[in-house]
């Protein structure tokens, strides 16, 4: 009998020694995102400190609770794959991605790993989801009508400048959104009576020279969403404005660094609303059970600086109309 006692508190003892490597094992098996940008991580960094911040709010710390890879594509989306593959291979929990390319590259990899995205235009013609309200499969997030924004624009430019005839946008080639964005754009403008110039985007050094050709021939140009874009931003603003060309954005950042205006959602606010939506799955809420939802506020901000550098008078009720207005 003491032989026996002796053996078993000895395995106890020995039980409770590896107790606590046992549970610090656990505590490090912590839930992985896999966030993939689309732009790069300064051009998108208010975007994603919104996310962070409301992850945090809802109790999931990097480092402490949660861990985070993230990726950034630069507007060259056929990284993409490769990408998603990589987060694959790590057996994230759920992976962040925004941008119908990014989107789509995520679903085609993988039908097992939640799929959120922050932002994605028109998911239903784009076959990322089955209906915004059932979307089926492992996809889920918030979505844009394109069409409704760029019917918006156009009526906005031609508050702007009545007597417009001609107006261009940037068309990135191979992004399924900037297509149907595109024609949205060219449906409205036809119905107005105002004729589109396309300009045909597929790398960042043909923005410049794409922008300087426009000039005299058109009398705005539109700038859609689109991560390449967000990331030579600087570059499309100083352009523009080398050429005297007032231009309308979809997203207030381009704005805030020179742009002349913009119309479109508050995109941090998606940001945050994806961060909740990602809490919901990592507590086991299936994406296939979370409808697709949209915006329901949009926000017109100007530049007032670029209004005075193009010589422009914008008229009172569209400055009344503005949101925000950048002094």
């Amino acid at each position: 009998m003491d032989i026996q006692r002796r053996e078993f508190t000895a395995a106890l003892a020995g039980m409770m020694a590896a107790w606590p490597l046992v549970v610090t094992a656990q505590q490090t098996r912590r839930p992985t995102i896999g966030l993939l940008g689309g732009a790069t991580r300064e051009a998108q960094a208010l975007w994603t400190a919104a996310f962070v911040q409301r992850l945090q709010e809802l109790g999931w710390t990097e480092g402490r609770t949660v861990h985070m890879m993230d990726r950034w594509v630069e507007g060259r989306f056929e990284r993409s794959p490769e990408i998603i593959a990589e987060f694959v291979r790590h057996k994230v929990n759920v992976i962040v991605t925004h941008s119908t390319p990014n989107v789509l590259a995520a679903k085609n990899t993988t039908s097992e790993i939640p799929i959120v995205f922050p932002s994605a235009g028109d998911p239903v013609a784009n076959g990322i989801v089955s209906s915004l309200a059932r979307p089926g499969g492992n996809v889920t997030g918030l979505s844009v009508r394109s069409a409704d924004l760029t019917h918006k624009m156009v009526e906005l430019l031609r508050d702007l400048l009545p007597n417009i005839r001609r107006l261009g946008i940037l068309y990135h080639v191979g992004n399924p959104i900037s297509l149907l964005q595109t024609r949205g754009v060219q449906s409205a403008a036809d119905k107005s009576g105002v004729y589109v110039d396309i300009l045909e985007i597929r790398k960042a050094e043909d923005l410049a020279p794409a922008i300087e050709a426009l000039k005299g021939h058109v009398d705005a140009l539109i700038v859609p969403s689109e991560p390449l874009y967000n990331a030579n931003r600087i570059q499309i603003n100083a352009s523009a404005l080398k050429v005297k060309l007032p231009t309308i954005y979809f997203d207030r950042v381009y704005v805030e660094t020179g742009g002349l205006m913009s119309y479109g959602p508050k995109w941090p606010s998606m940001w945050r609303r994806t961060a909740e939506l990602v809490d919901k799955i990592l507590n086991g809420v299936k994406p296939a059970d979370i409808p697709v939802e949209q915006p329901r506020t949009f926000e017109l901000v100007i530049n007032l600086k670029t209004v005075k550098a193009l010589g422009l008078n914008i008229p009172r009720i569209l400055l009344a109309r503005a949101d925000h207005l950048v002094e």
